[in-house]
């Protein structure tokens, strides 16, 4: 059974953004997102695709630094597709368009992970860089993003990491394989 720890005022605006996000990157979603609950900062959910389900798992960061004018909404995502065997995979979205050909440097408990990216999101190059990444991310107590504009601007997020434990074992309950 899973339990929502505590309200999130932000919540309502945090799921119309993933609804959309999700809407417009998965065309075949045709039920509604449903929440799993909310642990600190982190929300977990889950939807169904094509019939499987796909859980996930999102939070804001804390704080941002950049030389920026316009900035959409950044998130850290972990999102598990049991019907493709995919587990953990972690993904960023910026809020802008990352610089093409670029990284993103994701940094938990001092160790520094490269992210490749595509349009305004960063993902993990392979799957053991997913799991090093979430078992850091139990341990850790935030999780700092750099990475730079297609226009050069510079931005650092810092994400909160209190509650991912706790939301990543609801996504994990509810997308067993």
């Amino acid at each position: 059974m899973v339990r929502a720890v505590s309200y999130n005022p932000l919540m309502p605006r945090h799921l119309a953004l993933l609804t959309l996000l999700l809407t417009l990157s998965a065309p075949s979603v045709a039920q509604e997102v449903r929440v799993l609950g909310t642990f600190g900062k982190w929300i977990a959910q889950t939807y169904r695709e094509d019939g499987q389900p796909v859980c996930f798992m999102s939070v804001r960061p804390d704080s941002s630094e950049g030389n920026f004018k316009a900035r959409g909404e950044a998130l850290f995502m972990v999102t598990h597709r049991p019907s493709e065997q995919a587990y953990d995979v972690i993904s960023v979205v910026a809020g802008y368009q990352y610089q093409p050909d670029s990284d993103a440097a994701v940094t938990v408990n001092g160790k520094r992970f490269n992210m490749f990216t595509v349009g305004e999101r960063a993902y993990a190059r392979d799957n053991a860089t997913d799991k090093a990444l979430v078992e850091l991310m139990i341990k850790g107590r935030n999780a700092t993003v750099r990475g730079a504009s297609n226009k050069g601007n510079v931005t650092t997020d810092v994400f909160p990491l209190a509650g991912f434990t706790a939301a990543h074992q609801a996504i994990t309950e509810n997308c067993k394989s």
